[in-house]
């Protein structure tokens, strides 16, 4: 019987391939899915695309599989990435989750002057973003830094990428507009911290090349809901949303 669920494999999948999926995943199948032997789930291991697999064998520790047929092909998500200062931990789950449902690529947690936690975890980061490819049907996984100062990223940034900041002054151009008249194909987002920027942060980005001041409408929105405004209205305009 087909199951409608997902998991990530690291094991590179190939049609005809035996694999082992770890405890945790074969806890999840035996006690919350009920999963039996004979029965089949889809699979995708971020390189590959997606796989129906047969479940041969299931014990305590390891579920054992048979990958049978690909049934999508890999894909990688738009080009853009989300740089945000971390919120306390379940907002910042919360906007993990989000973003990667939303389609981005690459999460880059940012330290600023008024940033208010330094309890970053990315292994924690990157299993809620894994768990969120499975359950939006992505056959990738955004990819999660390591945290940086903002400093540290201004300085090494690529110039061919536009970095958009999320302006809570208000004296910046609105996001929409700004984006209908972009001709980049590599994009990022900054979004502050509870506290907005420091004013040197905000001259810093300002008098750089590569960044664009943006407004997400006339009044002020948390981090957590300007993260996913600000990735919703770049997919209408330049991602996957817009084909």
């Amino acid at each position: 019987m087909a199951k409608n669920f997902r998991l990530y494999t690291e094991e590179e999948l190939i049609i005809d391939k035996t694999i082992f999926l770890n405890e945790q995943q074969t806890h999840y199948l035996k006690n919350v899915v009920k999963i039996s032997n004979q029965d089949t789930l889809h699979c995708f291991d971020n390189k590959n695309g997606e796989f129906l697999c047969e479940i041969i064998s299931i014990n305590k520790k390891n579920t054992e599989i048979l990958v049978k047929q690909k049934t999508k092909p890999y894909k990688q998500s738009p080009d853009i990435w989300l740089l945000f200062a971390p919120l306390k931990k379940d907002n910042t789950d919360f906007v993990i989750e989000k973003a990667t449902e939303l389609g981005v690529r690459k999460i880059i947690p940012t330290l600023t002057t008024h940033t208010i936690t330094n309890n970053i975890k990315t292994e924690r980061y990157l299993a809620q973003a894994i768990e969120a490819s499975e359950q939006s049907r992505r056959t990738d996984i955004p990819e999660i830094s390591s945290p940086q100062t903002l400093q540290t990223i201004l300085t090494n940034w690529d110039k061919e990428r536009t970095l958009y900041f999320m302006d809570e002054t208000l004296e910046s151009l609105p996001f929409y507009e700004l984006l209908k008249t972009s001709s980049s194909t590599k994009s990022a987002l900054l979004i502050g911290p509870e506290g907005g920027f420091s004013k040197e942060e905000l001259n810093t980005l300002r008098n750089s090349s590569f960044a664009k001041g943006a407004t997400l409408g006339p009044r002020i929105l948390r981090a957590e809901t300007a993260s996913l405004s600000a990735l919703s209205c770049w997919q209408m305009v330049l991602g996957d949303w817009s084909n």
